[in-house]
This record gives structure tokens, sequence and C-alpha cells, in this order.
């Protein structure tokens, strides 16, 4: 929505040019127990990230608009999608043609292309200059035990599964290793999307070739059209409440002939609802999310569910120091397949407190400081004990943001 920007500027000012803002990043990791990587008793690791966002302004209402990012496997302390990478990795991010316009008092967004999930308020704003922990929320990056191209046989293949590692079902499918969907990617998938703005209000409608659980590119197979749609309120308070939810088709189609009778991948979709809030005032800004989401699945009676929540609060403590805490949350549900065998949830639940210190070097440089403790719960499923672990993380993260480039071409 901070594209809206273009609906604003008078015909007579409108610009023909071009600016490439340039984000540069770099961390050093350390986990133990739960937070480490691999499933390692402790791990250490560090790596660097580059985004080139190029926006190019062609008048009053059109303009392209892209982010670019070149980043290190070891940078991110959870996993990517797509499972084993190079050393180095370059791939769009976003990469939009989009179109602003005003009627009346609504202002009118167009844009397709590549870009982000409607779906939530984090996939909007991800941004590592923007965001005050060097991680996402935890809903955003935690793995679930849920494969998109393999076939459970029931209950237990989903419950007799790591709690961040490959996963591996029985009943038909894909040979390549493989972890679990996120529910919602952060990183973009082909779309089409109108984004509306009139006072107070505020709405967006996405039609996406794929499920923002198991995104697709333009020359896949499994690709199968759904949407996404979300919009918020601004209360005088200057509060802003959001919703916003999606349901389509993610089974990949290599499943097909495994399916019961007279079923199709159309058949089983995965679907999410949720609710957002922002607040801020002064020094101080909040935020949170709630969202449940559903993964139908052949052969069972309860599919599997999740309900995850987080809430932030930010302090500015002086024009170059702040300091922030989440909590987070993701709670499973109870599954049952076609033979009765039932679980009162598939995945035990998990809490992820963490704390940032940020402190701005100058106008450009931003250092964060991130603790986080990650309490994975103990729990008991058909035969099975998996005792709780815990687990603690520190970050160290410096980001770069400067104009690499801005040049207009006419006025």
């Amino acid at each position: 929505m901070a594209l809206l920007w273009a609906c604003n500027l008078p015909a007579q000012e409108a610009t023909y040019g071009i600016s490439v803002p340039l984000t540069v990043s770099g961390d050093v990791l350390y986990g133990h127990g739960a937070a480490a990587r691999d499933g390692g008793e402790s791990s250490i690791s560090g790596g660097g990230r580059v985004v080139l966002s190029p926006t190019l302004r062609l008048g009053a209402h059109w303009f392209a608009y892209a982010a670019i990012e070149v980043y290190s496997s070891s940078y991110f302390p959870y996993d990517r999608p797509g499972g084993e990478r190079p050393p180095v990795t370059a791939g769009p991010l976003q990469a939009f043609l989009g179109y602003a316009t005003k009627i009346g008092g609504v202002s009118l967004l167009i844009k397709g292309g590549q870009l982000s999930s409607a779906f939530g308020m984090f996939p909007l704003e991800y941004d590592d200059a923007k965001t005050a922990f060097v991680n996402p929320p935890a809903v955003y990056i935690a793995n679930l035990p849920l494969r998109a191209d393999q076939l459970a046989c029931g209950v237990a293949d989903l419950v007799f599964q790591p709690y961040a590692g490959e996963l591996q079902y029985n009943c038909g499918g894909s040979h390549r290793d493989s972890y679990g969907l996120v529910p919602v990617t952060l990183y973009g998938l082909p779309a089409i999307e109108t984004d509306l703005s009139w006072r107070r209000l505020d709405a967006r409608v996405q039609i996406t070739n794929s499920s923002p659980a198991n995104p697709q590119g333009l020359t896949s197979g499994s690709q199968m059209a759904q949407w996404t749609a979300g919009g918020g309120y601004t209360l005088p308070a200057g509060v802003h409440v959001g919703v916003s939810g999606f349901r389509g088709p993610y089974l990949n189609v290599n499943l097909t002939p495994l399916l019961p009778e007279g079923r199709t991948i159309r058949d089983f979709s995965a679907s999410g609802v949720g609710v957002d809030a922002q607040w801020s005032r002064g020094h101080w800004s909040t935020e949170g999310e709630w969202q449940h989401f559903r993964f139908d699945l052949p052969g069972f009676v309860d599919s599997p569910s999740e309900n995850a929540a987080y809430v932030q609060v930010k302090r500015i403590l002086s024009p170059r120091t702040f300091i922030a805490a989440r909590m987070n949350e993701q709670q499973f549900g109870r599954i049952q397949d076609s033979l009765g065998v039932s679980a009162h949830r598939y995945q035990a639940p998990r809490y992820v407190d963490e704390f940032s210190l940020g402190y701005r070097l100058n106008r450009q440089q931003l250092v964060k400081l991130g603790f986080d403790w990650t309490n994975l719960g103990a729990w008991t499923a058909d035969n099975g004990y998996w005792p709780g672990s815990q687990g603690y993380g520190v970050q160290l993260q410096l980001v770069s943001s400067f104009t690499a480039l801005s040049r207009p071409f006419r006025q």
C-alpha cells in the first residue's frame, strides 16, 4: 500500500525517472538447543544479503517495481522454500507493473507480476531495514510437518515427524527430500492484485497462480488459480484493524494418481483467515496478528489445522535507539484419519519469546542485537512420547540502506 504515493501526485508534477534503493545486510547467529540449526546441540553461522529495489516511474499513473535479492545460504536462520540451495543464490522477491490513479475520493492501485501475498500484515512490510527484529514472526518461518508432494497414509505419518527436519510419508509421491510447508510464503508468487483506499477504509483482492502455502512458478504443472483478500479500517484513535483470508488447492499434481476414486486435486484446499492490528503514538508502537489455517488431506476426516498469534511492542528510547519485544505462539489441532485413528494434535505447541535492541549508527546504518527463547512443548500421541525441549539464540545484524541511483528523466 506504500506505493499509493503515486495516487497523490498532481498530473502536472508527475515525473519520469528511476530510483534504485539498496539494502545490504550481514549477520552472525548463535543457537543452542531447540534454537540450533539442523537439530544440533548448538550452532553458529553468519552470512550476507543484498536487496536491490528499483522503481521506474512512467508518468502520473504507471510504474514498475522490483525487489531482487542476492544472499548466502547461511544468512537465514530458517529454511527457505525450495530445499537445499547453493552457497550464493539470487532471485526476485517481487517484480511487477503497477497503475495508480484516483477516482473521486478513492485511491486505486492495480499491479501484476511477482507479488507478496495479500494475506496477513507482515508479508507486506518485510524489510530488514524496517523491521525491529532480526527474524520474522515464527508463524511465517516455522515449518509444519506437512508435504504437498507426498501422500500421508494416516495419522501416524504426521505425528511421527521431527520438529524441524526432513519429512517422509509412506503412501507415495515425490522421492526428493523436503522440509515441511510454511502457511504463507514471504517471498512472492505470480499474481494480479487490486488495492483500494477510501478515507479510513482499505481493501485488497489478489488472484494468484497457486497457494501461498505452496507457491509455484509459471512453468509448474501444479498451478491452480485462487484468491486472497484483505481489508482494514483505521479507528479515530489511530488503531488500524485488518482482516484477510485465502483458500484454494495446494497439493502437487503428482499426487493425482494416488487420490481416492472420483476426487481431484481441487477437492483438497489450504485455507487461512487472519486478524491483525497496529497502533502507534509518540515513542510507542505495537502490532500483532492472529491466524487460523487448515490443510485438507486425502484420507483424513479431521485434517491438520493451526492457530497462531504474535504480538510485539516497540519503544523508541532516543532518535538513535529502540527496544522491542515479541511473543509468538503456535497451537496445532486435532486430526483423525478415515481408519478412525486420531491424535489430539499433530505437533507439539511452540512458543518463541524475542527481545531486540536497535541502534542507528547514522541515517543509513542500523545495528540490531536480538535474543530469542524457544520452547517446544511435550506431548504424547499413539504409542509415542516426545519430551519438551528448549533453546535460545543470539543474533547480531548490521543493515545498511542507501539509494544507489536516483535520476529523473523529465518533469
